[in-house]
């Protein structure tokens, strides 16, 4: 697994990489913006830890760019290390975000534990069809992607899809928030309630025509969410029929 790890601190950033290799990963190291699109348009990555304050541009904006074209997952680690920064870097589309200073041990356990959600070895990665249809949107679970009634594929970050997907193995199931961490993310990463609520509200915003009256997740009042439409399983997209 190759790793890009975005920290203008050059200490920080090769004690990141020393402690990374140690457990084997590939990593490559950029000190900005610059040298970040450079690295992601010249090789693969598997995974970008993403310090917020860097010189010219900062984290948050280089998360949104990246968010924007690709599903790469991010893992935001920053000194700024109060809720508001956390939920802004969540909302943006960040995949984890670890405060400095760090143990070098957890952040390797976070790599890990985003690494097999995105690679579908994680709790939410049920057996089942690949396909899963829903008032025509379907969800491809092989290659994690989401196509809208028109046919058009959706971006989702790998929890994004990670969530809709336990809302699609359970329809009509009011699920609580403890219920959709275990299943979606488990507690050894360490995420809090607060994340399944971002994750809920950027699904809407994707997938919803309006996300003051949303109809797809509903919220239940002291009991969580719940996924409302029926769910059909699909081996195969359905054709458009042809009209002449």
């Amino acid at each position: 697994m190759h790793i890009l790890v975005v920290e203008d601190d050059r200490e920080i950033a090769s004690l990141i990489a020393r402690h990374l290799r140690a457990q084997e990963f590939r990593v490559s190291l950029a000190r900005d913006g610059k040298d970040c699109d450079r690295m992601l348009a010249d090789m693969r990555v598997d995974l970008i830890i993403l310090d917020l304050m860097l010189p010219g541009e900062d984290g948050f904006s280089i998360c949104r760019r990246i968010r924007a074209g690709a599903k790469t997952p991010i893992i935001i680690v920053s000194a700024r290390s109060d809720d508001v920064d956390r939920i802004v870097g969540l909302e943006l589309g960040a995949d984890d975000f670890l405060a400095k200073p760090f143990n070098a041990r957890e952040l390797v356990a976070r790599i890990r534990a985003v690494l097999r959600r995105v690679n579908d070895t994680a709790p939410a990665a049920e057996a089942g069809p690949r396909h899963l249809g829903f008032e025509g949107w379907r969800l491809d679970t092989m290659t994690r992607e989401l196509i809208n009634p028109a046919g058009a594929q959706v971006t989702i970050t790998g929890a994004e899809f990670d969530l809709l997907h336990v809302f699609c193995r359970r329809p009509g199931r009011v699920m609580s928030r403890d219920q959709l961490l275990e299943l979606t993310q488990g507690r050894a990463a360490g995420p809090s309630e607060r994340s399944i609520d971002i994750l809920v509200a950027r699904l809407r915003r994707k997938m919803e025509q309006t996300t003051h009256e949303p109809r797809l997740i509903v919220t239940v009042r002291s009991g969580g969410y719940m996924f409302t439409p029926k769910v059909e399983p699909r081996d195969e997209p359905r054709d458009e029929a042809v009209k002449t």
